[in-house]
């Protein structure tokens, strides 16, 4: 799907498909004992774990994503934490795309919860995408889980699509046209727009424009000179039915992170493996993208707040996880002997991230003559290649013989690992 176009147009063409609380909700279609009870999704349920998904009841208590599991208890006693199933979530969301794709075949995965249908090819077919709404509501309930809730947004645009499926939760359908946009955006802040966050909220009210209101009608010189770049044209562009967002795009960056729980940090050990995983996980990713990397990014938290990043500009472009977690710990073993400090990697590590980007496509990379990277990346490949036929586990690395500290977990982003090889 790329049709974005900067001709405005009034016609309903899409829709953006948002399921409501669907980690929680999927815990509750496959345990019926769940349903009705206030759920909370988190990576581990130790007493300061952090809910990645409160389930609609929850929220309806005042539990928040992002809550630290012994807050969340606080204000919800009855409050469930379940540990996340990923497999799970995953086949979910396939079995939902699934349905949608019955309806048009432009439909992208904006995340593992939502997904943009473009039905500007079936005008024809389809010619009350209300009608279509309620059809597909009714599916995902029949041929998904019937605790599966979804909230529908019918617009001329991806983003007012979206903006209309955040109006009504659970289960909402909201259609924004040039006959109600008005009324709509008169009642919201910009903040309530997806994409304007706090800072960018200043830099708009700082140009005079104060509300989405004022974004529709200011000219685009003004929201330009606003943003100081074209994300201001971009703002102009969406309130006034053009369409900038219906580009798939390969990935810029990749990254990999992990909470450390009070159990976890106890053993440096334990950690070390943790930051391996890390490493090995992005190598998968690569290896499944075809590419390598030409940036690395590194970056840990501590529980008294403080907080540690760096950023590698690699002279060669990287697959292997190892090599990467070399650099990683060259890295911060430097840091430490410049600022005379203990070790980066302590008992009072919270959380711990690893990221690459500046992809180069695998058959551009340059080896030398004396180079034995190639034999490892050949090598690496058909690790991965048999790993796909028979399965993870059939084989490893040695380093990761005892790698079970990292579960599998999955966020909020992208979902594209799930569709590699799909024609």
């Amino acid at each position: 799907m790329n049709q974005n176009s900067l001709k405005a147009t009034t016609e309903l063409n899409v829709m953006f498909v948002d399921m409501n609380s669907f980690f929680a909700s999927c815990e509750q279609q496959v345990n019926y004992w769940l349903r009705g009870r206030p759920v909370g999704v988190c990576v581990y349920t130790g007493k300061f774990g952090c809910v990645i998904a409160p389930s609609i009841e929850a929220k309806r208590q005042g539990v928040k994503t992002g809550m630290r599991l012994n807050d969340a208890i606080k204000i919800c006693p009855d409050l469930v934490p379940l540990e996340t199933h990923p497999d799970r979530y995953r086949e979910f969301h396939k079995k939902i795309i699934g349905v949608l794709r019955r309806y048009s075949d432009d439909v992208i995965p904006k995340s593992i919860d939502e997904a943009v249908i473009n039905f500007r090819d079936y005008k024809l077919i389809h010619k009350d995408l209300n009608e279509v709404a309620r059809k597909i509501k009714q599916d995902i309930y029949t041929e998904a889980g019937d605790w599966l809730k979804c909230s529908i947004g019918i617009a001329p645009n991806a983003f007012l699509a979206k903006l209309g499926s955040g109006i009504q939760k659970p289960d909402g359908l909201v259609t924004i046209s040039p006959a109600n946009i008005d009324d709509v955006l008169r009642k919201l802040r910009l903040t309530n727009l997806p994409g304007i966050g706090k800072g960018m909220a200043e830099r708009f009210e700082r140009a005079g424009i104060k509300s989405p209101l004022d974004i529709r009608y200011a000219t685009p010189e003004k929201l330009r000179a606003a943003c100081q770049s074209v994300v201001g044209l971009h703002w102009h562009y969406r309130l006034n039915f053009s369409e900038v967002d219906l580009a798939t795009s390969d990935y810029k960056s990749m990254q990999a992170m992990r909470q450390i729980s009070k159990e976890q940090r106890q053993s440096l050990d334990t950690i070390n493996e943790l930051l391996l995983s890390l490493c090995m996980k992005l190598e998968g990713r690569m290896n499944n993208m075809a590419v390598h990397a030409r940036h690395l990014y590194i970056s840990t938290s501590y529980i008294n707040g403080r907080h540690w990043q760096d950023k590698v500009v690699l002279n060669e472009p990287l697959q292997d996880g190892m090599e990467l977690l070399n650099i990683v710990r060259y890295k911060m073993e430097k840091y430490q002997k410049l600022h005379h400090c203990e070790p980066l990697i302590n008992q009072n590590l919270s959380a711990i991230g690893v990221g690459v980007s500046d992809f180069v496509p695998d058959e551009a990379v340059q080896y030398n003559l004396f180079d034995n990277r190639m034999k490892k990346d050949t090598l690496r490949k058909t690790m991965y290649s048999l790993k796909e036929k028979y399965g993870k586990a059939s084989i490893m690395k040695a380093a990761q013989i005892d790698d079970t500290v990292l579960k599998d977990a999955i966020g909020f982003g992208s979902v594209k690992d799930l569709y590699e090889g799909e024609d």
